[in-house]
């Protein structure tokens, strides 16, 4: 009996290509609320941040991302501290920047930031680099964006 072009192709498992499926979080630290719906503060909305980094390492998730904002409702302007903070408390996941704004930033820092980070981590740190899709924190770093 000979295949014909609709019989389905066997190919042995050995030749089967992996393509593993990557679970992964990012978020940019939006202040959270209290059950009285009070803002709770920076602080405690970082600690929060660190503790979901450690659960999602514990529950299988491959990668935890967190956003770089200079806003006052999203208090992460340090993503790389805070994720130093968590690669301390975990072992498996991977962690970074779910962006990290190169257009104002010094490039040299950001990579030996994340180069630190990754040494912490012994290798679990990832950067993703952006130019930032709002220009209203660019003044906090002496951009003046008016046109001459």
């Amino acid at each position: 009996m000979t295949a014909s072009s609709t019989d389905p192709v066997q190919v042995p498992a050995s030749e089967l290509a992996c393509f593993p499926l990557v679970f992964g979080l990012d978020t940019f630290g939006d202040v959270t609320h209290d059950r009285d719906d009070s803002p709770l503060s920076h602080a405690q909305t970082i600690r929060n941040l660190v503790e979901q980094g450690v659960l999602a390492d514990q529950v299988g998730v491959d990668f935890f991302g967190i956003g770089e904002h200079h806003t006052d409702d999203m208090p992460l302007s340090a993503a790389d501290v805070v994720l130093t903070a968590i690669a301390a408390r975990t072992s498996r996941i991977h962690i970074g920047s779910a962006v990290t704004v190169l257009s104002s930033d010094d490039p040299v820092r950001v990579f030996q930031r994340f180069s630190t980070l990754n040494a912490l981590s012994d290798g679990r740190a990832e950067v993703i680099l952006g130019r930032g899709s709002s220009v209203d924190s660019f003044p906090l770093f002496g951009f003046n964006l008016d046109p001459p």
